[in-house]
């Protein structure tokens, strides 16, 4: 059973709100084998997820992601994208879960100051157990920039927060017109002047012959709320 609050998203629609490949969500949310040559040897290994995720796999007849699921797959992308090996990446998570208690810590707003420093004990602890070769150890601590490019504030702009845990993000922060909130919706966009999901009106507009004035009737919301639920989903479609 969905839990109030939480936010439901399938792959396809986690996918599409946070730009990545649904694949890559596979891979870092469920786990993965991949191939490994070990002398005249190749071995099949498995890479476990980087986290649970919110729901069980089951639990719903599909697999779906929590709202602070779908936010901390945006670091994690931000990450991968600047070229730090998953291994890296594993690391950070876990020491800062260790550090601050807590399941999702990559979206906490401690995590933009003190994610630096964890940053590089990550960095030295997979070089110490092997997990990455020494000239790839060496690209890394050459990036300087690298930390400073990945966790930066544009990456946490739109992210409201509740005693140092994110409670809703607005994708267009300069806006906020659209906000995902997990209690609102299931955490779909809504236009949040009037609470309609973005994609309900804009599949209206579509089929109305893009006819805004028409479409704001038939939801009885205000044209300029069938604008914004238009644009979200154009650009969200661009990107795609």
């Amino acid at each position: 059973m969905t839990q109030l609050g939480l936010g439901v998203y399938n792959l396809a629609d986690a996918a599409r709100l946070i730009r990545i490949d649904r694949r890559s969500i596979k891979r870092w949310m469920y786990g993965y084998t991949h191939s490994h040559r070990n002398g005249e040897e190749v071995e099949q290994r498995h890479a476990a997820p980087l986290w649970s995720p919110q729901y069980t796999s089951d639990e719903l007849g599909e697999r779906v992601i929590g709202f602070h699921d779908l936010l901390e797959l945006r670091v994690v992308r931000q990450f991968v994208d600047h070229g730090v090996p998953l291994q890296v990446v594993r690391r950070c998570l876990d020491t800062a879960r260790e550090l601050f208690g807590t399941d999702y810590p990559l979206t906490r707003r401690s995590f933009v100051t003190d994610g630096a420093t964890i940053y590089v004990e990550s960095i030295e602890a997979a070089r110490t157990s092997g997990e990455i070769e020494d000239g790839h150890l060496l690209n890394l601590r050459s990036r300087q920039y690298a930390f400073k490019a990945i966790i930066k504030d544009s990456l946490y702009a739109g992210i409201e927060y509740e005693g140092g845990t994110a409670r809703r993000w607005y994708p267009e922060p300069r806006t906020k017109a659209v906000v995902v909130d997990p209690a609102l919706q299931f955490g779909q966009p809504i236009v949040e002047a009037c609470g309609v999901p973005t994609v309900t009106l804009y599949t209206a507009f579509e089929a109305e012959q893009r006819d805004r004035a028409r479409v704001a009737r038939l939801f009885d919301v205000e044209p300029r709320h069938v604008d914004a639920a238009v644009r979200f989903e154009c650009e969200l479609l661009k990107a795609a």
